[in-house]
């Protein structure tokens, strides 16, 4: 490693970051190289000040990662890479399927309560500079880029600034979050873009027993209007599909937003995995809505009467770019 140059740092809260978050660097002098000549990242060499321990319910950790590109297999091994800046995510949704890849039980039961941030991301990702040129890149499969962590760390943010700068990838950005609609201009710089907003009910109650801490759905149907509406390519993914109030109702207001890319995933009740104590209150809501393979099969028809393509599963997810 080269000797360093300098050791001075100076810092500044950046625009729209909360008090209290993590500071942003604001300028550093070069402290040398790694082998491959990209320079130290400052959250390397640089302190940082008052880094929250706690956003929301959910306690907050940070951590060096070895990786930052994972090699994608299974479910998606369409795309050449997954992107996850975090580990854990708290909007907590009882279904998800990441809860399960964790090794430890613990955090497996407090799935929802636990954020750990990979605060040398960008440094990682800046060692590939010059190597994923038209690569495929899924932002994230085990994760939310957007969770409300994203709003003091700006991780996200840097990695796609990094995307815009120094490389021509191929980026889908899988997200339930309004706050996408922030990184807007950073879409239309990188190009090659597609923003997936999930979208699972027309029912806030139902959403609120299965993704408890989760914006509304209606919220993020605004959400990506906007991003479609910036001329950023755009989809919906309703995946899983969980029960619905009113079928035609809710068809109408995914058509309303402009976007015409859907993919639909069906929730399989007697396959699917709950983490700890949600179970019999997710049954509860799928025999009052009845929600069986038939019901399911009902409510796609009259989805498909208004929007006639829409994806199905693995096929759906496709990289679309």
């Amino acid at each position: 490693m080269a000797e360093a140059l300098s050791q001075r740092a100076l810092f500044d809260t950046p625009p729209g970051m909360p008090p209290g978050g993590v500071l942003a660097l604001k300028s550093i002098d070069c402290l040398g190289t790694d082998e491959g000549g990209v320079e130290i990242a400052a959250e390397r060499v640089a302190a940082k000040a008052e880094r929250a321990a706690k956003i929301g319910h959910a306690r907050v950790k940070y951590k060096e990662a070895s990786g930052i590109l994972t090699k994608t297999t299974g479910f998606m091994d369409a795309y050449d890479y997954s992107l996850n800046p975090y580990s854990g995510c708290s909007f907590g949704c009882t279904y998800c399927y990441a809860a399960f890849f964790t090794r430890d039980k613990g955090k497996m039961d407090n799935w929802g309560y636990w954020v750990e941030v990979k605060e040398n991301a960008l440094s990682l990702l800046q060692k590939k500079r010059g190597r994923l040129d038209d690569k495929v890149i899924y932002m994230s499969s085990v994760t939310d880029p957007y969770q409300p962590i994203e709003r003091k760390t700006m991780l996200t943010r840097r990695l796609l600034e990094e995307f815009a700068e120094h490389h021509k990838v191929r980026l889908v950005v899988q997200t339930r979050s309004p706050t996408v609609t922030r990184d807007i201009p950073l879409f239309q710089q990188i190009g090659r873009v597609q923003v997936n907003m999930t979208v699972t009910t027309d029912d806030e109650g139902i959403r609120k027993v299965f993704e408890p801490f989760c914006p509304s759905n209606a919220k993020r149907l605004e959400a990506i209007k906007e991003v479609n509406d910036a001329g950023v390519q755009s989809c919906i993914t309703m995946t899983p599909l969980l029960p619905v109030s009113d079928s035609v109702r809710f068809a109408e207001s995914l058509k309303d937003t402009g976007v015409e890319r859907f993919i639909i995933q069906q929730f399989h009740t007697a396959k699917g995995k709950f983490v700890a104590g949600t179970r019999e209150s997710a049954m509860e809501i799928f025999r009052k809505y009845d929600w069986s393979d038939s019901k399911y099969k009902e409510v796609l028809g009259s989805i498909r009467e208004a929007i006639p393509n829409i994806g199905i599963g693995k096929d759906g997810f496709a990289p679309p770019l």
